[in-house]
């Protein structure tokens, strides 16, 4: 991750750094690469046939600004922040600055992805997955690079959450 005396990771070393990761807990996965991508819009062109669900990801701080959630959900459903509060019990929320992206995920917006808490050692940000992503034989994010996608099994996908470390919840999000 970022420190304020080292330069920002590129996109490349982003993704490289989440293919490495997986690699290295032998966690299987399959990837291809397409045109960038920053919102669900642009990367419906771009996505393959391959059974997975495709997530929306924002992340988010609390009224304090001392707690902060990824939020990952199916990418045809929409979400009023005002449901979210009501739905995660963690009081008012907004979405978290850029800056809190780069510190706690180590990523830019428009390529917020769960791959990101691996930038999180200290696990402090709280991962919510809608329940009905389970339904779903595999799920597909973005590597932390808005100019590709990873399709993970929903078992390679528990063994990346055991992995990581970082509390995380299904919840019924809508």
């Amino acid at each position: 991750m970022e420190t304020p005396d080292t330069a920002p990771l590129s996109p490349d070393e982003r993704r490289q750094r989440v293919f490495d990761w997986l690699d290295a807990h032998g966690i299987r996965y399959t990837w291809y690469e397409h045109p960038e991508a920053p919102t669900i819009e642009i990367a419906r062109q771009y996505w393959h046939d391959d059974g997975s669900k495709h997530c929306k990801n924002l992340f988010f701080r609390n009224h304090k600004g001392d707690r902060h959630y990824l939020v990952c959900f199916d990418c045809e459903r929409a979400m009023a922040i005002h449901d979210l509060e009501h739905r995660l019990h963690q009081g008012k929320l907004s979405f978290a600055s850029e800056q809190r992206m780069e510190r706690w995920l180590g990523l830019r917006p428009g390529s917020v992805s769960p791959f990101g808490l691996i930038n999180d050692p200290a696990n402090h940000v709280h991962l919510f997955l809608d329940a009905r992503l389970r339904e779903w034989p595999a799920l597909s994010f973005h590597p932390n690079d808005n100019r590709a996608t990873v399709v993970i099994t929903q078992e390679e996908f528990a063994r990346f959450l055991a992995a990581v470390g970082n509390s995380w919840e299904f919840l019924e999000l809508y």
